[in-house]
Order: structure tokens, then sequence, then C-alpha cells
């Protein structure tokens, strides 16, 4: 299998700044890797083994520090395991699976079999929620609630706006190296600036070959069979996955729809007091 990054060195560069980041954060953990039928998969292990367990989806092109670092309020109150998503730019198998069948919950149930955990919380941002959703839709039993950010799968955006003001900025960016067109796709991506992003998302747009297929939207029949409790944290400036139209198809199709909030202020990615907001509703559950 051909390696989604450009090269050998390319990657190292990448996964360079995956252990940067991780440092950065100043905790203790361990990596376990977890043998499935897609690959290796690599997962953060942190927090309070004492605690009850959560595991954290990071979006795509992401990686597990980044879905710490969103949540690390969550260190001293849960076991957390953090999740390289399969296919991204990270340290899991470069295996790429359909976003349209039951491939990704196959393989998170597979992962949690293999934690040996029960009674799980789930949180996930933008494409983590398709992950945690198809989860649910697969095998809910061990799943005790969610929480969802801005995630994907559940409604898309108009797809001029984000063709002129998402992928135009970040395909120049990839033809011409100039900074100022990853900084243009931030700005409308981003709720606040991250340096960290620019660094890392400026390699990947080069260096690894991202996924532009069109992200499914969850059948109502799906959604009415999870029994799971869902709470929904939509942005109300998300130009991928608009806050108010994801709220009013939520409310219809999800049973156990349990609390759902706008982000007023919110772009796609949250900033560090939404994070702080959205850590309360997951420790006062």
């Amino acid at each position: 299998m051909a390696s989604l990054f450009v090269s050998e060195q390319e990657k190292k560069e990448i996964l360079s700044l995956y252990d940067e980041k991780l440092r950065e954060l100043n905790i203790d953990y361990e990596y376990r890797s977890i043998a499935t039928e897609y690959g290796n998969t690599n997962v953060i292990v942190c927090g309070n083994p004492a605690k009850p367990p959560i595991i954290l989806v990071h979006g795509a092109n992401g990686c597990a520090p980044i879905a710490i670092e969103a949540y690390i309020g969550l260190i001293d109150t849960f076991s957390i395991y953090a999740i390289d998503v399969l296919a991204q730019p990270n340290k899991s198998a470069e295996t790429r699976i359909s976003m349209k069948d039951d491939s990704y919950g196959i393989w998170m149930n597979k992962i949690i079999d293999s934690l040996k955990i029960e009674n799980v919380i789930m949180a996930g941002f933008s494409f983590g929620g398709l992950v945690i959703l198809k989860t649910l839709e697969f095998n809910e039993s061990r799943i005790k609630e969610v929480y969802l950010s801005s995630p994907a799968y559940i409604v898309n955006g108009n797809p001029i706006k984000a063709l002129f003001k998402v992928f135009i900025p970040m395909k120049r960016y990839m033809k011409t190296k100039n900074q100022k067109y990853i900084e243009k796709f931030l700005a409308e991506i981003f709720t606040e600036r991250d340096k960290f992003a620019v660094k890392y998302l400026s390699k990947v747009f080069l260096y690894f070959k991202m996924d532009f297929s069109s992200v499914p939207i969850i059948e109502k029949e799906k959604a009415k069979g999870i029994k799971t409790p869902i709470t929904l944290f939509a942005a109300k400036k998300d130009i991928l996955f608009p806050g108010n139209k994801m709220i009013r198809r939520a409310l219809k199709i999800f049973p156990s729809l349990k609390n759902y909030k706008l982000l007023e202020n919110s772009k796609h990615v949250q900033n560090r007091v939404q994070n702080r907001m959205i850590e309360h509703y997951i420790t006062k559950k």
C-alpha cells in the first residue's frame, strides 16, 4: 500500500510536530498499539486510571495530542484514551476506510474491545463526530454517553461558500507555499488563531495526501435507532457544518438528544474558552 505521506522524510517532520505537541502538554502518558482488521491503531492513554473512561476522537487532518489539548481539563477526572484516527497525519495505520459503511463503527468497537473498558463516554470534534456516530450505529452497548462538537455527518454547509472560503485558499497554499493562504484558511475555520495549527497544517497540506471525498449525512432511520444520550455543541459561524441547521436537524432525527448548545461566536474550531465550557458539560454530566 502506497504511503499517504509524500516521503519518509516529510512523515518524520509531521510526526516530530506530533511529538512536540505531546511534550507541550506536560502530562504522564503511555502509548498502546491495537491491532485491527484495518491496521494498527495508536492510542495515547493518560489521565487518572481510577476514574471513568473517556475516548477522545480528533478531527480530520489531526492527531490525538490535539484532542487531549482541547480537553486538557479532563485529565484529573477521567481515564483518557485519545485515538489516532486511521489514515490521518499521525501514528496509526494509513489505511483509508469508507465513511459510507460500518467500517468506522467496526474499527472503534474493536478498539473498545481491546482496551477492555465499559460504560465509555466519547467526545469528538468534527470528523471525530462522524466516527462516534458510526460507532453508535454499529454497536452502542458499551457507550454510556457522547459529546459531539461541530460534528460531521449531521449536516453539510453550502458547498460554494466552502469552495471559495476554505478549499481554494488551501489549494493555493499547496500550489504556491505562500503563508498568506494558510492564514486565510485558518481565519475561516478557527475561532482564534492557533500557532501550532499554522505549523502543523502548513506541513500536512503539502506533505500528506488528504481525503477530499464528500462527507455523508446520517440517515434518519439510523439516527432514530441510536439510544445513547447525545450532547451536541454546534457552532453558529461554522462554514462546514452550520450550527443552526445542525440543531434543527438533530432535534428532528435524534430521539436520544439529551442536550444541545449553539455556540454563538464559534467558527468550526472552538477556542479555549469554548473548550473549557464543553469540559464543564462533560464533567457535570
